[in-house]
């Protein structure tokens, strides 16, 4: 695998970089700042990126079918439309937890937006527990909770075949599946397929590959790992040169490219002067696999 290259495509300096999703159309990459509160695009013609700027904690943003995008923010699912840089709140939820807001999101092969909740952190990774839960927005604007007592409401994706659901609450070091009905969205008979080694520290957010293996950025372990979901095996190791790795997707023109987030927050000095490209976007080439489009909300 010594054909494996790390770029750093963005070195914005993200307090939580987070949710990179490929958008073909406009041949750019996607991500927010979950703290900076913005929505950012770079483009892979120019490498330039620009921002919008929202009024809470954006934690993650979708393709949407009708144009622009869907993005979580706060405690609310919204519509953006870029060029207005215009957001319209979709959905609310647990407006009774002011202290809580959304984190990863992504939208299922139906075009259903997935997006669970948790506590505000105190500090990285330390937050009170069991208050987020998991839920989807459907097209005609209704929100179904799955289920709660989550603690860190992380990485979503699905099989090739639409029947399993690939789930992470970060503080459980685990990745969990689920059977998944796609014609009605429901989810049941979780279990576990990985559970994270010490050196792995944090699960965060995941993408599949076209073999139906997961890859998942490893927070505060600098890496993102490939898993079989079958095996429970780990299969690959790729090390980033930031130890908060937050999230990863596929994208380029033929998502043979990946593209990883990181975050600073909660970094000191000294740490940051180690880690200049902390809160940066990294692009790995070489892996020799190709990721899945992601799809678009239908609503």
């Amino acid at each position: 695998m010594s054909s494996v290259k790390i770029e750093c495509i963005a070195s914005e300096g993200y307090g939580i970089g987070e949710s990179p999703v490929w958008d073909e159309k406009e041949g750019a990459l996607l991500c927010v700042d979950i703290p900076g509160r913005k929505v950012c695009r770079w483009s892979s013609l120019t490498s330039q990126v620009q921002a919008v700027s929202v009024d809470a904690p954006v934690s993650s943003v979708a393709l949407r079918k009708s144009g622009d995008y869907v993005i979580t923010l706060g405690t609310r699912f919204a519509a953006l439309k870029w060029k207005e840089q215009l957001v319209t709140t979709i959905a609310h939820v647990e407006k009774d937890k002011p202290n809580n807001r959304f984190n990863d999101g992504k939208v299922d092969p139906a075009g259903r937006y997935f997006a669970g909740t948790m506590a505000e952190e105190i500090r990285p990774a330390v937050l009170e527990r069991h208050q987020g839960s998991l839920y989807t927005l459907f097209s005609d604007f209704s929100v179904v909770k799955h289920f709660d007592q989550v603690d860190i409401s992380n990485g979503l994706d699905w099989s090739l075949d639409h029947k399993t659901f690939f789930y992470i609450d970060s503080l459980s070091y685990s990745v969990d599946a689920f059977d998944y009905d796609i014609q009605t969205g429901k989810i049941a008979n979780r279990r576990s397929v990985y559970r994270l080694e010490k050196e792995e520290s944090i699960p965060d957010g995941m993408c599949i590959d076209t073999e139906g293996k997961l890859w998942v950025a490893c927070y505060n372990g600098g890496r993102v790992i490939r898993l079989d979901p079958e095996t429970g095996k780990r299969l690959q190791t790729v090390k980033l040169p930031v130890d908060k790795t937050t999230s990863c997707c596929f994208g380029g023109k033929d998502y043979s490219e990946m593209y990883v987030t990181s975050a600073s927050y909660g970094m000191d000095k000294e740490w940051l002067s180690r880690q200049p490209q902390a809160g940066g976007v990294f692009k790995i080439t070489g892996l020799g696999v190709k990721g899945v489009p992601p799809y678009p909300f239908a609503g």
